[in-house]
């Protein structure tokens, strides 16, 4: 196994810049091993090789509504994604902070990055299963196109999916796999995007119901719920991972949780739980519980900058293709 130690320091890009993108920011912020060097929004995108401050980044964002407007790195663009990979030549790789809304878009951005001809490595937060199926039938041209992609890399899927094939390993077969989260967050348009992923895996709604919805109807949808959004039985994409894995049958895995979007404080404690049967013959259960403290961008860009740098080691190497976050390990970011 090669030394990590000396990776040196990782330019890195940041596509999306609403609450997930900004916490993202934050996170690389005091890492040495790490640099943001390039942001995108829908309307412009900001590249310094040198590195750029989020917090002004995030200032500019809020006051303008788009990095584009950043003094003196700032450009206005109607195709910021793709004008970005072709000005920003010193990127290691992307965190795609992006909402997938509608289920098309996160393969529709690996297809650009593709078409570009750039070289590097990729790391989603993605959701769904139907989303991560998507990316799958692009492993072959990814590969070819010299980029590594880790797809499924937050919290749930991410965090609490490797944390479940780890599990898996004392067990001689697994019998289910249970993730339940939850999340606070004291106002739910600081996280927009992401809130509307959650609406669309309720009763009578779907992605594209979801996205067309406006400020004014999420917001009376909250209110008959008193902010709460409780989910079951997800389309959650830990379970293709684990099956992928070879760990368990994708059916064995369930993933829900409760959202209050007008509270900081999580509704319950967010944890995953894997049982089986080890080979004396017993059935037992490990449970990974995540601290009440942690919010969701912690959960979420923590490990997404952890198997971001994994793929920059794996890149370097010259491993390239498509990797899940049950089947790689992410290395820790300084």
């Amino acid at each position: 196994m090669m030394n990590n130690q000396n990776i040196g320091v990782m330019h890195v890009g940041v596509l999306g810049f609403g609450g997930l993108g900004q916490a993202a920011a934050k996170v690389l912020a005091p890492k040495g091993e790490m640099r943001l060097t390039a942001v995108a929004d829908h309307k412009g995108y900001a590249y310094n090789p040198e590195g750029l401050d989020g917090d002004v980044c995030a200032q500019v964002y809020g006051d303008r509504h788009s990095v584009g407007y950043l003094e003196p790195w700032g450009i206005l663009s109607e195709n910021s994604i793709a004008d970005l990979i072709q000005q920003a030549s010193v990127v290691d790789g992307y965190f795609l902070a992006l909402p997938n809304l509608p289920n098309t878009f996160m393969a529709d951005v690996a297809r650009q990055f593709i078409a570009s001809g750039w070289q590097g490595v990729l790391v989603d937060a993605l959701k769904r299963t139907s989303a991560v199926e998507q990316l799958l039938e692009l492993q072959d041209e990814l590969q070819q196109a010299g980029i590594t992609y880790m797809t499924g890399c937050g919290a749930t899927p991410g965090l609490l999916t490797a944390a479940a094939a780890l599990a898996a390993q004392s067990y001689a077969e697994i019998h289910s796999c249970k993730i339940t989260f939850g999340v606070g967050i004291a106002n739910w348009e600081a996280y927009r995007a992401t809130i509307r992923e959650d609406i669309a895996h309720m009763p009578g709604y779907d992605v594209e119901k979801a996205r067309a919805m406006s400020d004014a109807e999420v917001e009376a949808l909250l209110d008959k719920t008193n902010g709460i959004l409780a989910l079951e039985n997800m389309e959650h994409a830990d379970d293709i991972m684990l099956e992928l894995a070879g760990i368990c049958d994708r059916s064995c895995v369930s993933v829900g949780g409760i959202v209050d979007t007008r509270n900081p404080k999580k509704p319950l404690s967010t944890n995953v739980q894997i049982t089986g049967r080890t080979f004396e013959g017993k059935i037992s259960t490990h449970t990974f519980t995540l601290g009440d403290e942690t919010s969701m961008a912690a959960n979420v860009c923590g490990p997404a900058f952890g198997y971001l740098k994994a793929g920059i080691s794996f890149h370097r190497r010259g491993i390239h293709g498509l990797f899940t976050a049950a089947e790689v390990m992410p290395q820790f970011v300084r």
